[in-house]
Parts: structure tokens; C-alpha cells; sequence
């Protein structure tokens, strides 16, 4: 039997069900409760050995549920790996392998499946990156009949929990109101905490109480997690209903030099932690020690709900396994088709290639091995060595040969015959990535395999140092932001973003003189960039040079038409330039994308009352000040608008709101 052959029976084999407790299944759906953890390790659970008292309310969960200790993610991004865990597909036959790409309609989906049987469907997520209409979610919204997800950008000072993340609590309110209010019949309710994602920054008393703030932001999620278990046993919906828990991927702190995730694929980012409590909390108590990876749970979530599994679903069902035995940690010596239980696990990062032009990883976990495709292979004997410490490649060529071969051959057996588009973000997406501290580029990656670019094992601090300058740059920290992306250029001179983020950092210092001619090379670089050419318009415009300022945002409008930011940026330099009806055709493409957005309001206002249109411009002045009640700005134009139109008892109002809001505007 060929490698393909016994590979795809591997991932096509199919065990009956036998009886997995004295207790029969219940004759009516199972509600089910989907929670995902992002950024959370697998050693940080009690239920998995951990020490460190983070988990009490998921370790009581464990207890009455189902543990598979070695459970694998097989992408370590957020996006992505819901994806998998949510169509039961691996990311090379999904195609949301990268930020932004959209969920095709054709692929199975947990949601949409569990809707067609009847299921009120929800979802509660927890970031901007899992948001399907202002985030980079595309697609994901199917079959929900609420998906719970208001995010934005953070302006100025807005708190980042109220813009581009919320807290546990938040979101688990959020969700417990849902449910306290949802139709009749089962239910299914997704429910994502970000908290564990960096920045790491626990609320009281978490903070208090757990020297290490990771530590501390996993103990309130757990707490998060307990209050709605309490709401479940408090409304007897507790026995009847599935619950599913799992890390989308974990995080590193260093170990192989990788802070953070996304670049690497060992075990600090890609083994995770995995339970289910079934109805009737049948097999509690359990704890399989082989291998699972998170494309099993939708058909696990499938069969425990008595629901077809569609022909697309790549995973199997967990299941079976409550009968199976445990890894042997031989050497694969044959084909893994002699080990259905602990079949080999897959995954990929193809994130190094987007954001950095360095090579994509690919790797294998099966038998005793975990195998790394990189242009410096590795491989690691996980029984000796757990770390991933030793190198084994070069002393076990034979080995790493046979282990090469199968993951070529997996990941080609398991791939979509659908053509994969590259992902191209627009400047808006590029600016939600950013503050989330990921690299983020408008020009999509090269398609195809890249083992032949740089290895990121050479690369990784300039991985970390970007991470940690984009996260300082959206927290205004910008001196020392510039210091490290200094260092990064040093190291990969012509890489446009970190030539991008360093002119931007520039600019919010008042530095223009450094700042245009980086910016103008990150241009050089990526001439179609829509966000070089806004951040450049940007520094033209602050130095008073608006005739330079306008190609620039016209560059930026062409490329990003629906960027409303460009729209308004474009208008007012044309309102300082005298092309006024350009000015106010922007305004209005502006105000047709973003009805609420302040200064277009503001602007297009102030040029009505200028014109002697006072009575027009009231709208726009009201629309303004109502947006931000504290600008001293918007009240004075108003009340200029207000005193046009006759209403001097107006005017006096809003002058008298300007003077409590602060200093005269900046005209």
C-alpha cells in the first residue's frame, strides 16, 4: 500500500459507536455549547497537570467530561483555526488559511448544519478578528441567528475593550442574556474568549493575584466560563446539554525564540486543550491519550448530536476513541495506517510567507515523532525529548525522508481542488490586524509552496520585535516603537511594512524630515500600497505641503475606494486647496460609508455654513456634535450655524457646551 493510499485511509477510517455508559443517550437534540479559548496553552490546565491554579472551573468541567491530553491544532492563528474547528476541514482544503480570506458558502459549517436541524443558533466572540462584517471574518456569520460581534477601530483614546476586544465578562453577558431570551427548542451557542491574546492585561483581582499577567487573564476567563456553567446547572439545562471546550492554538515565551504565535509549529502553540461533557455527563471523567487535532470536533459535535456528518468533513469523529488505547510512542517503521487510533496530525503556517516573505512551515506529528518541513528540517523525538530541543534530522535522515514524504502527501490528499486566491487585505482590515499586533500587508503572499525562502528559525526576533513595535505604535508608543523597527530594518532592509510602520511611527513624532524619505521608499517597495501612500499623504499634510498631500491620498483613494478615512483625508485637502466641490463629493462618499464618522460631518458642515447654507449644514453640525459631545470644535460651529439661522438661544447653548468641553478649536 502506497504512503497516499494509507494516509487517506488514515483520515477516511470510520469505528461504530459502542455504548459509552450505562446511561442511554437522551431521546430528544442535545443543546450545545461551543467554547473556544484563544491563545491558550495546554499546560496552563489543571485538568492537563498544570500546578498553577488558573483553570478551577474548567478542571470541575474536565471532571464530569471527556479530556483527549494530546489534542493539536493544525494552524496556530485565530481566524484559521476556527475555520477548521468549525467546518471540520483541514486549512489547505478550506482555503481561510490567512487573515481576511473569506469562509466559501460551499464548505460544511457548524452553525449552518445545526440551523437546518432546527438549532437556535448564536454566536458570542470576543475580538475584531472573528468579526464577519467589520473584521476579518468574512463568511462566518452563516447559519448564526445572532452573531454577537461589536467591534471597531480604536479612535484616540477609546478604551480597547470597548473597540477592538472585549473582556470574558462582556462577552458571557452578552451570551447569558441570549439565552435567558431564546426561542423555544435546542439550542447552540459559540462562545469565544480573547482575554488569553496578548497584550496580557487581567482586570481585578486576577491582576492581583497572579504574578504573571497571561496566567492572569486564562484565571478570569476561566471565571467567565464558570458563571455560565452556573447559569446552565441554575436552569437545569446542564444534563442535556454537550459542552465542547478548546484553544483555537496556544502562545510562546520564547522557547525556540518565538514570543507570541503564528510563526512556528511546536508544541507551545499547537497542542491545546480539549473537553467534551456530553448529555447525561456520559464517560465522565475520561482522559484519551490519543492523538485528536481540532478538525475532529465538529463531526465529534455531529454524532453526539445524532446529525449526518456531510462527505466534505476531513476530521473523524472522537468518539470511537472512548474504546481505543493509548499511543504506543513506537518509531513509525510502518505506515501509519497501522495506527488508526493515533493517526498522524498535520499543520501549516503560512503566516511567515504573508507577513515576512520567508518560507512557509509545514509539520507532522506521528508516532514518537513530530517533524518539521522547513528549509532546515527538523525532527524531534517527543518521547525523549518533550521540549523540541535536539535536531534529529541530520542523524536520521532516513527518518525525516520517510516523515517528509507523508506530509507531502497528506497535505496533497487533503487539499482543495479549488484554486486558492491570495488573500489581499484592504487598508482598513491591514489597520484592524495591526491592532491586534499582527504584521499586516495589503499585497497578498506568492502562491505556492516557498521551502526555498528564508528559514524563520533564522528570522524569528524580527517576528517578535515587529509584533511588539505594531502593538506600541497602536498604544501611542511610538519612540520606543521606532527604536525597534530601526532594528528590524537593520535586518531585513527592503521589507516594505516594517518601512511603512517606522514612517508612521515617525510622523506621530513630528519627525517629517525622517519620515518622508522612509515612506517613500516603503512606496519603492510596494508601490501599490494603499496604506503607504495614506500614511505619506498624512506626513505632506502635516508639514503644510497639501499639493503634495493630495496625489498621495488620490493613490490611496483609487486603490481603497471604500476606505472612508482616505474618502475624508482626500476631501479635506482638497478643501484647503480651493477645489471645494471635490471636496464635498468625497465628503458625501464618506458620509454614504460611514454616517457617523465625525470630522466629515464636521467638515461638510462647516464648509455649508461657510457657503451661507446654514440651515443645510444644521444636520451635519448636530450629526457631529452628537458623535463627540466633548469636541468644543463641533459646538462652535454649531452655534455659528445656529446664529445664521436666527436661534441665538441655540447658539448661546452650544457656545456654553464648547466652553465646558475645553480650549477654543483648531481652525
Amino acid at each position: 500500500m502506497s504512503c497516499q493510499r494509507a494516509l487517506l485511509l488514515i483520515l477516511s477510517l470510520s469505528l461504530a459507536v459502542t455504548a459509552l455508559a450505562a446511561s442511554p443517550p437522551p431521546s430528544h437534540p442535545p443543546n450545545i455549547l461551543l467554547i473556544t479559548l484563544d491563545t491558550t496553552r495546554a499546560d496552563r490546565m489543571g485538568f492537563l497537570g498544570s500546578t498553577r491554579g488558573v483553570s478551577p472551573n474548567l478542571d470541575s468541567l474536565a471532571k464530569q467530561g471527556i479530556v483527549f491530553t494530546r489534542a493539536y491544532a493544525h494552524v496556530p492563528l485565530t481566524t484559521a483555526s476556527h475555520a477548521t474547528i468549525l467546518t471540520g476541514t483541514y486549512p489547505q482544503f478550506n482555503l481561510v488559511n490567512d487573515f481576511g480570506k473569506p469562509l466559501r458558502p460551499d464548505l460544511p459549517y457548524l452553525p449552518d448544519l445545526l440551523h437546518h436541524q432546527g438549532y437556535r443558533t448564536a454566536a458570542f466572540t470576543g475580538s475584531i478578528i472573528l468579526d464577519p462584517v467589520n473584521g476579518l471574518a468574512p463568511g462566518f456569520e452563516r447559519g448564526f441567528d445572532v452573531y454577537d460581534a461589536p467591534f471597531h477601530l480604536k479612535r484616540g483614546k477609546e478604551d480597547r475593550y470597548k473597540t477592538v476586544e472585549r473582556r470574558a465578562g462582556d462577552v458571557v453577558t452578552h451570551a447569558l442574556a441570549w439565552l435567558k431570551k431564546r426561542p423555544p427548542g435546542p439550542f447552540f451557542a459559540w462562545v469565544h474568549l480573547y482575554d488569553a491574546h496578548d497584550p496580557y492585561d487581567p482586570p481585578p483581582p486576577f491582576a492581583q493575584r497572579f504574578k504573571d499577567p497571561y496566567d492572569g487573564e486564562i484565571a478570569y476567563a476561566d471565571s467567565a466560563v464558570g458563571t455560565l456553567l452556573a447559569f446552565l446547572h441554575a436552569s437545569g439545562l446542564y444534563d442535556n446539554t454537550l459542552i465542547a471546550v478548546m484553544a483555537d492554538h496556544g502562545e510562546a515565551f520564547g522557547e525556540h525564540g518565538e514570543r507570541t504565535h503564528g510563526i512556528f509549529l511546536y508544541d507551545e502553540t499547537i497542542h491545546v486543550p480539549l473537553v467534551f461533557k456530553l448529555p447525561g455527563n456520559r464517560a465522565a471523567g475520561r482522559h484519551i491519550e490519543t492523538r485528536a487535532g481540532l478538525v475532529d470536533v465538529l463531526p465529534t459535535i455531529l454524532e453526539a448530536a445524532r446529525v449526518e456528518v456531510p462527505k466534505e468533513v476531513q476530521g473523524k469523529s472522537l468518539l470511537p476513541r472512548l474504546r481505543g488505547t493509548a499511543a504506543t510512542g513506537k518509531p513509525p517503521s510502518k505506515p501509519p495506517a497501522t495506527e488508526p487510533e493515533d493517526r498522524p496530525i498535520y499543520a501549516e503556517t503560512d503566516y511567515p510567507k504573508r507577513a515576512f516573505g520567508w518560507s512557509s512551515l509545514r509539520s507532522l506529528r506521528t508516532g514518537k515523532y513530530l517533524y518539521v518541513q522547513a528549509p532546515q528540517r527538523e525532527l524531534y523525538d517527543q518521547n525523549d525529548d518533550p521540549p523540541a530541543a535536539h535536531n534529529l534530522a541530520s542523524t536520521a535522515p532516513a527518518i525525516a525522508d520517510t516523515l517528509a514524504a507523508w506530509t507531502d502527501e497528506l497535505r496533497r490528499g487533503t487539499a482543495s481542488t479549488v484554486s486558492a486566491a491570495a488573500a489581499k487585505l484592504d487598508p482598513e482590515q491591514a489597520q484592524k490586524l495591526s491592532a491586534l499586533g499582527y504584521v499586516a500587508s495589503e499585497t497578498p503572499a506568492a502562491t505556492g509552496e516557498s521551502t526555498s525562502a528564508a528559514d524563520p528559525k533564522d528570522k524569528i526576533e524580527i517576528a517578535n520585535l515587529m509584533h511588539d513595535a505594531i502593538l506600541e505604535i497602536e498604544e501611542g508608543q511610538n519612540e520606543t516603537a521606532i527604536l525597534k523597527l530601526e532594528r528590524v530594518i537593520e535586518g531585513q532592509p527592503n521589507m516594505p511594512i516594517a518601512q511603512m510602520q517606522l514612517g508612521t511611527a515617525l510622523t506621530r513624532t513630528r519627525n517629517y524630515e525622517r519620515a518622508l524619505p522612509v515612506l517613500r521608499h516603503a512606496l519603492e517597495l510596494q508601490p501599490d500600497n494603499a496604506m503607504g501612500h495614506y500614511e505619506l499623504g498624512l506626513a505632506f499634510f502635516e508639514t503644510g505641503d497639501w499639493k503634495a498631500a493630495a496625489p498621495e491620498f488620490e493613490a490611496a483613494v483609487a486603490r481603497a475606494p471604500k476606505w472612508a478615512d482616505a474618502q475624508f483625508s482626500l476631501a479635506s485637502v482638497y478643501a484647503r486647496i480651493d477645489r471645494v466641490p471635490e471636496a464635498l463629493d468625497h465628503l458625501n462618499i464618506t458620509l454614504e460609508q460611514v454616517p457617523d464618522h465625525y470630522r466629515a460631518n464636521l467638515l461638510k458642515g462647516r464648509i455649508l455654513s461657510l457657503q451661507g447654507k446654514a440651515a443645510e449644514a444644521l444636520p451635519f453640525l448636530k450629526k457631529a456634535a452628537e458623535v463627540q459631545p466633548q469636541s468644543p470644535e463641533a459646538h462652535l460651529f454649531l452655534a455659528d450655524a445656529l446664529e445664521q439661522t436666527g436661534d441665538a438661544a441655540g447658539a448661546q447653548r452650544e457656545r456654553e457646551k464648547a466652553q465646558a468641553a475645553g480650549s477654543t478649536p483648531h481652525q
